[in-house]
């Protein structure tokens, strides 16, 4: 099917929304596929993918130190998923931050329902033991995971999410690049469909996760 010159537009600005985003860096970094199109305007917060993706097949370790295969544990329930690390001194806290704000604002039986996992992008400084400590901040029964950078790195890609290696710099600050979107799940087919994007706040995720919640466009 031949796109419209305004979806071709929508698709040339994910491209610039979806590249690497650094954590209290200005570098940049390598290992992002390439950019998935969405439709919307480039300021929309929260966008719909014009073709829905798999979730990333990843069997890793939570933060109770117990095996976790993502596709597995959230078959069937609207799932958040953010690629970040607990040493990021910005983008990760808020973005945890703001859906914690919106997950509360839920009746507490769609609260139940929600699954949502953070992935570490910095494994060797985030054992499940810092992972259940950082993310206790944002909600108890966040699943955190961790586990080999080379699965991880690759899993993040599949879903066109960006990841460097961490890189340790002269002063000792260890720097972090990876994408800021969070991939949101459907219940109805297990495909991610929406994402957040970086300047969402917690009253884009509070108009959005109710709808997600049921499977349908926010």
């Amino acid at each position: 099917m031949r796109r419209t010159p305004k979806l071709a537009a929508a698709a040339l600005v994910a491209a610039a929304a979806l590249t690497l985003s650094a954590c209290g860096s200005d570098s940049g970094g390598d290992g992002g596929g390439p950019a998935a199109s969405v439709s919307g305007a480039q300021s929309k917060p929260v966008v719909t993918l014009d073709d829905a993706m798999e979730k990333p097949d990843l069997v890793l370790t939570d933060s109770d130190g117990k095996k976790y295969d993502l596709i597995k544990e959230t078959k069937g329930r609207p799932t958040l998923i953010y690629f970040g690390y607990t040493h990021c001194p910005d983008a990760c806290p808020a973005v945890m931050g703001n859906i914690d704000v919106a997950r509360k604002q839920l009746p507490k039986a769609e609260q139940k329902k929600l699954r949502i996992v953070f992935v570490t992008t910095d494994p060797k400084r985030d054992t499940p033991e810092r992972l259940k400590s950082w993310l206790n901040g944002f909600g108890a029964d966040i699943v955190g995971l961790t586990g080999d950078f080379a699965t991880i790195q690759g899993a993040a890609s599949a879903v066109n999410v960006g990841v460097s290696k961490p890189v340790k710099k002269k002063n000792g600050d260890i720097l972090v690049d990876h994408g800021l979107q969070v991939l949101m799940a459907s219940p109805k087919d297990d495909r991610i469909h929406w994402l957040g994007m970086k300047d969402a706040g917690p009253e884009d995720y509070a108009r959005a996760l109710p709808k997600i919640i049921k499977g349908q466009n926010p």
